[in-house]
This record gives structure tokens, C-alpha cells and sequence, in this order.
């Protein structure tokens, strides 16, 4: 529990400042690439067209790019922005940081200043994606804050997800306008292949993942894909686990609200969520994905500007100091796919593995 409340993310956020009161580089923002550029992330599984529907009447339409199952809407608004703290000392370190970002895909930067050592993009890509890029200037960087570029105060949220094994990861949430929820994460420790992703009712952890509740479903829906016009709001679809155990994705969805799933958790399944469509009788209740692997409760997170926060006040670990701890740690490898026995047994396990800061 220490480990998770001394995330950088998770604190009390004094009033927002008004991004409109900081410098931008560049002039207007370019219209936004397609939220999945290969190469940078793997994203929900690839699924053949979908026929009929998963409750009371028929889907809503695939909107899938690289794999997504379809979390998206039909227009290209301006995109969420990332703030970092990178460790720059130098002008040399500004032209490096620089440097790394120009010309990488669906990353512009706006503004980077040396004195505040902060770095803000505007991003279609995944924010893991553009942490290593930063990184890749050979200067260290830590995501701080997340907004809309037309109001930074609808709400952002942070679940740091952990398992009986060696699952372990973070999903963030952003919410960039009343109808469209960013959600962008990166979990490792999976076995390969597809895993169902839901919210959870509640955000209790007392059992792991098995005292979490149903899926949240405020409206009495059953369960259905993300674009279905019945479905559960916390039904999320998959995200697919490479060979190394590494699910990265990013992805919006226009149902999912951050005030509404507050204090609810997040969880990752061990199988595919077959999005009501199958003939097993919990299609329509889970999607069949069976037990969670990794969970965790959602928390109230820095928008942009809104984390000063530079030294841990439960450990007085420096901001860069807990990176490096985080970082240090062996890489979970990929988990082999788990067996009915072995998932009920994963499933009650009480030892939960610490979240990466991701």
C-alpha cells in the first residue's frame, strides 16, 4: 500500500492552472494522426467482423486502427498533452531532448523549459512510448501530468496494477472532453496473446482481483464490445501481450467517465474477452475471459500543471530516485498461459507484486 499512495500521480492537487497561461512552441496544432501508430504499441487484439449483436440489438460499428477493438470516435479532435519532468541541467540537455522528439510520429513538442525541467507534448501515441523517447535523449523522465488542450480540468485518473504473480503495470485515464475518455496504459508480466480489460465496480483488493465486483455497469446492460450500443460502460475490450509478456495501449472510448469510476478498480484478464458474442453462458455476463491476473484501484490523478511534487513524502525519495528503484527492478517475463487449476489458485493468492512507475 505504501508503494502505491507514494506514486507521484496519487496526492492532493491544489487548484488547476490554466494551460492557456504557458509559452507554446509552434503554431497550431497539426490535425491529429490515427490514436495507434504501429510500432509503438500493441494494441487490442485484431478481430475478424463481428455478426450480430452482444445484447438487445446490434453493434454500433468497428473503428479498430492496428489491432484496437473499435474504442474511438469518428472525428480527429486536437489530442490529450503529456507534461514530463526530464532531467535537464544544460542547454546541451535541451538540444538532446530536442533532438529526440523531432520527427518521431504523432509526438509534437510544445513547450520545454529548462528552469522547471518539464517537457510538454501533444501526443496520438501512448505515453510509454514517448517517456522512452525522452529517455532515448539519454536524460531520465517521468510522466507528471495529463489534459486536453482545451480544458485541463475534466479529470484524470491513475490505477497502478499488481498481481499474485509477477503482473504488474499502470492504466491511466484522461478525460479530454464530455464525451471522450483517453485511456492509455502498458501491463508486463502477461502471458502472450489477448486479455480482457474492464473497470470494476468496486475498488476493493481485500481478495486480489476476485473482491473487485462485477464488471461497472451502472445502466443494466450485459456485457458487450466497446462499440456496441449494449454493453457494460467498464466493458473495454482487449489488449494483446507480445511475446515478452508487454501489453501497451491506448485508446478512447466515448461511455467511460473519470468521475464515474473514481475509488472503482481496473482489472486484466487471464483469456480473451470474447465480447458477448460466444456460446459460453458467461459471454453475455464477463465475456468468458476468465479470472484477473492484475488489478488495481482507480485514484484521482495530476492534470497538466497540477504536480509540483518533487521529493516523496512517506520516504523522501526524490523524484528520480524512485524512477531509478522502479527501473532497476528485473523486468516481469512473460507468464505462460495459465490453467484452469493454476488461475483459481493465481486468483486467491494474497501477495501482490509491487506496480512499475511507468
Amino acid at each position: 500500500m505504501a508503494t502505491a499512495r507514494r506514486k507521484w500521480l496519487y496526492h492532493q492537487i491544489p487548484p488547476p492552472v490554466h494551460p492557456l497561461s504557458v509559452r507554446r512552441e509552434g503554431g497550431p496544432a497539426a490535425p491529429a494522426a490515427p490514436p495507434v501508430v504501429p510500432g509503438t504499441e500493441s494494441a487490442a487484439m485484431a478481430s475478424p467482423e463481428p455478426t450480430g449483436s452482444s445484447c438487445r440489438g446490434g453493434h454500433m460499428g468497428w473503428f479498430g486502427d492496428a489491432g484496437l477493438q473499435g474504442l474511438g470516435v469518428l472525428t480527429s479532435p486536437p489530442s490529450p498533452q503529456l507534461e514530463f519532468a526530464v532531467q535537464m541541467r544544460c542547454q546541451g540537455c535541451t538540444e538532446a531532448v530536442r533532438a529526440a522528439l523531432r520527427g518521431a510520429p504523432g509526438v509534437r513538442l510544445l513547450e520545454l523549459r529548462l528552469e522547471t525541467q518539464t517537457v510538454l507534448v501533444e501526443t496520438t501515441v501512448a505515453a510509454e512510448r514517448v517517456r522512452e523517447l525522452l529517455e532515448n535523449s539519454g536524460r531520465r523522465a517521468v510522466l507528471k501530468g495529463m489534459g486536453g488542450s482545451d480544458d485541463a480540468s475534466l479529470g484524470a485518473a491513475v490505477a497502478a496494477l499488481s498481481g499474485p504473480g509477477a503482473v504488474r503495470g499502470l492504466v491511466r485515464f484522461l478525460q479530454v472532453s464530455p464525451t471522450r475518455c483517453l485511456v492509455d496504459g502498458a501491463v508486463d508480466g502477461l502471458p502472450p496473446g489477448p486479455h480482457g480489460l474492464h473497470v470494476h465496480e468496486f475498488g476493493d483488493l481485500s481478495r486480489p482481483c476476485d473482491s473487485c465486483g462485477g464488471h461497472f455497469n451502472p445502466d443494466g446492460e450485459c456485457h458487450g464490445g466497446p462499440q456496441d450500443q449494449h454493453r457494460h460502460v467498464g466493458d473495454l475490450g482487449n489488449i494483446w501481450a507480445d511475446a515478452e509478456g508487454r501489453a501497451s495501449f491506448r485508446m478512447e472510448d466515448s461511455r467511460l467517465k473519470v468521475w464515474d469510476i473514481i475509488g472503482r478498480s481496473v482489472v486484466v484478464d487471464a483469456g480473451e474477452d470474447d465480447l458477448g458474442r460466444g456460446s459460453h453462458p458467461l459471454s453475455r455476463v464477463t465475456g468468458n475471459s476468465g479470472p484477473g491476473l492484475a488489478c488495481g484501484v482507480v485514484a484521482r490523478a495530476a492534470g497538466l500543471f497540477q504536480n509540483p511534487k518533487r521529493v516523496c513524502s512517506c520516504d523522501g525519495l526524490t523524484l528520480w530516485e524512485e524512477r531509478d528503484q522502479t527501473t532497476a527492478a528485473p523486468r516481469p517475463t512473460a507468464a505462460p498461459r495459465p490453467t484452469a487449476a493454476s488461475s483459481s489458485v493465481a486468483a486467491s493468492s494474497p501477495t501482490a507484486a509491487p506496480a512499475p512507475h511507468l
